[in-house]
């Protein structure tokens, strides 16, 4: 890039960027994010920006061909930045489009006419505790349909679960052996409804932690007005934060981690025709599921690859973007990336298999699109993260130079490139996209993820289904040292190697210049990326926490006089009052407005109120999970709260608490 006439090269770049992020600014004030032109205009800037930056990043920051470790460091990073790169175009051409189904489903609330379609509501289990599985039977008993039968399809084989579902109505479901995991055990439903009078007309499947709202059906099976509608997916919602939120004190003022694939990405994909099956909180045709034999098992992402055997046969997967359904999300980081691992590796089964994008099957052109970008965002992104992390180790320990580039290149290719990007996904996600904890949120899960990636890509076949743990002991602090170790281990080399280089000159190349700049910027990003990450591995306690959605007026009764009272806050056993003090040892009973009565201890005193535990009868413990998972909107932080977002990282990483 030329310098201005009265401007250094260097300032001339950060003008650049500057200029970038002023627009960045005012972008909000004359874009619609809700059209397609709007949307394609700023993202086909940030591809071409994308390409520019990649284009100069091969053709002058290399090091010189040769047999050596500079040339090979340098040419290893850039090939997989350029493939991590090629999943970020590719996810900018899905995002250009966006579709919101919420008017279709309101103008076909009441299709079917007088009398309603038979569903199945299926809830797949195998060892979840019976706390989890009461409130989701109790919510799916609840929804707000006429001819629903709730089946608990039980692979645990639980003597007090069949006992649970007999009390309750439920049909208890199990079968002679476990085969094929969650899509066997669905198939082996799909086969006794088969043979009934009357199978029904569509099947819902939740998991076993997830709870329906009232509206779930009459909102999802609206939209199968359409006959070549086979599948309705909505977004999974989380009652809890999950391990990232949580392990860094981020709860209020973060989303957790799907949001930006469940609120947006996924109505790009039915914008283009491509949305995915993401197992639970789904709703299928009957016929379209008997067409193609059930649930395939080819993959232990089923869900994902029952898509595709759908769209093979012309039966089409829509997307509704309404909150239907609340869960529990991973609540411990092994877990979280258990699960993960677990997509990925299906994934690249579903690469291999016969419906992979490069195989001869009946697909078309933008469904093996979806393949692949699904690929290059699971082979791309998160290997790169590791090398982001490792490689400027060779610059302080061996005076590699991976990356030769001036301040001031750096500035107008890389610093331009990624301001544009960076706001232009805010501004299309409500700001979900937060520069460092986006960072690690993949890297927490970096390495076994690229295992899987390779496992799936090299050995597709043979690999067992791995069911993600919910529920347990979580009251204790848990340090999670064999997913930290690699991470601690980075994170103690890179600050020593800072040190060393800082002190001695002889470790590194003194004359490297401007590359040295560009490493020492790295390095100080990747300390502080790394001690998060590293925080993110140590398990906080968990409590449960329910809080009104607004004020709400109560009655205590305790003693002569009924008080009535504000509530603040309300979980399943626990309540906080406000208004009047009350002693610890009081006892009197809680009239909750649409719960009922229940029998109450205050257990300590608050300044304005008091805490109090609740003895509820088995009718007003029901009524209490149908107030908390069936009701109200979304649950959980839909967008960032950037004051708090500071306030919340300055807390955790002072290691102070607040309740």
């Amino acid at each position: 890039m030329a310098p201005h006439a009265w401007l250094s090269e260097a300032q001339s770049s950060l003008a650049l960027m500057l200029l970038s992020y002023g627009m960045v600014l005012l972008l909000p004030f004359w874009v619609d994010p809700r059209r397609t032109w709007h949307r394609s205009l700023m993202l086909g800037a940030m591809i071409a920006l994308a390409l520019r930056y990649i284009w100069w990043r091969g053709a002058a920051t290399l090091a010189p061909v040769g047999l050596d470790l500079d040339f090979a460091a340098s040419l290893t990073l850039y090939l997989l930045e350029v493939i991590a790169m090629l999943g970020s175009v590719n996810a900018a051409v899905m995002l250009s489009r966006r579709l919101d189904r919420h008017r279709e489903a309101t103008a076909n609330a009441t299709w079917w006419g007088r009398r309603a379609p038979k569903v199945a509501l299926m809830i797949a289990t195998y060892n979840e505790d019976r706390e989890i599985l009461e409130r989701s039977i109790v919510g799916a008993l609840s929804v707000d349909w006429p001819d629903a039968e709730v089946m608990v399809l039980d692979d645990g084989k639980r003597d007090w679960l069949r006992a649970f579902c007999a009390a309750h109505g439920v049909r208890h479901v199990t079968r002679p052996d476990n085969a094929h995991a969650k899509a066997g055990n669905i198939n082996h439903a799909l086969d006794l409804l088969a043979t009934e009078d009357r199978p029904p007309d569509f099947v819902a499947i939740l998991d076993a932690d997830f709870v329906p709202h009232r509206n779930f059906l009459r909102r999802a099976v609206a939209l199968f007005h359409d006959p070549t509608v086979g599948l309705v997916q909505t977004p999974q919602h989380f009652f809890n934060a999950d391990p990232i939120q949580h392990n860094l004190g981020l709860a209020r003022s973060y989303p957790d981690e799907q949001r930006f694939f469940f609120d947006h990405v996924q109505s790009s994909r039915d914008a283009w025709g491509i949305a995915i099956c993401c197992g639970t909180s789904s709703v299928m045709r009957w016929s379209a599921l008997r067409e193609i034999g059930g649930f395939p098992t080819d993959s232990i992402t089923e869900d994902y690859l029952l898509s595709l055997t759908l769209q093979e046969r012309g039966i089409r997967t829509v997307y509704l973007n309404e909150p239907l359904t609340e869960g529990l999300a991973p609540e411990g980081v092994g877990e979280y990336i258990t699960q993960r691992a677990r997509w990925c590796l299906g994934l690249m089964q579903i690469a291999r298999g016969r419906l992979g994008p490069f195989s001869r099957n009946g697909l078309r052109l933008r469904d093996r699109w979806s393949v692949i970008d699904t690929m290059l965002y699971w082979i791309g992104s998160f290997p790169f993260r590791i090398a982001g992390l490792s490689f400027p180790l060779l610059y302080w320990y061996f005076g590699v130079i991976v990356v030769d580039a001036e301040v001031a290149e750096v500035l107008s290719y890389f610093g331009v490139y990624y301001v544009w990007s960076l706001g232009v996904l805010n501004i299309l996600s409500r700001g979900t996209v937060v520069p460092v904890l986006h960072d690690v949120s993949q890297i927490v899960g970096a390495i076994p993820i690229t295992r899987a990636a390779l496992h799936g890509l090299l050995r597709p076949k043979g690999h067992q289904f791995k069911v993600t743990a919910k529920g347990g002991d979580r009251s204790r602090i848990v340090v999670q040292w064999r997913l930290m170790m690699p991470f601690l281990v980075l994170l103690v080399l890179t600050l020593v190697g800072l040190m060393l280089g800082s002190a001695f000159d002889g470790l590194n190349r003194a004359e490297a210049g401007d590359g040295m700049r560009v490493v020492l910027f790295w390095t100080i990003y990747n300390i502080f990326v790394l001690a998060l990450t590293v925080i993110a591995c140590i398990e906080l306690p968990r409590h449960e926490r329910h809080v009104a959605d607004r004020p709400e007026r109560v009655i205590f009764a305790a003693g002569e006089r009924p008080q009535r009272l504000w509530l603040a806050s309300l979980t399943r056993d626990t309540a906080r009052i406000r208004g009047t003090v009350y002693t610890p040892g009081t006892r009197g009973v809680l009239r909750i407005p649409g719960v009922g009565d229940m029998r109450a201890t205050v257990i300590s005193a608050t300044p304005d109120g008091a805490r109090l535990h609740l003895w509820p009868e088995d009718e007003v413990h029901a009524a209490l999970l149908r107030r908390f998972y069936t009701e109200g909107a979304a649950p959980g932080v839909v967008d960032v709260r950037i004051g708090q977002l500071i306030g919340d990282i300055a807390r955790r990483l002072s290691f102070s608490s607040r309740d």
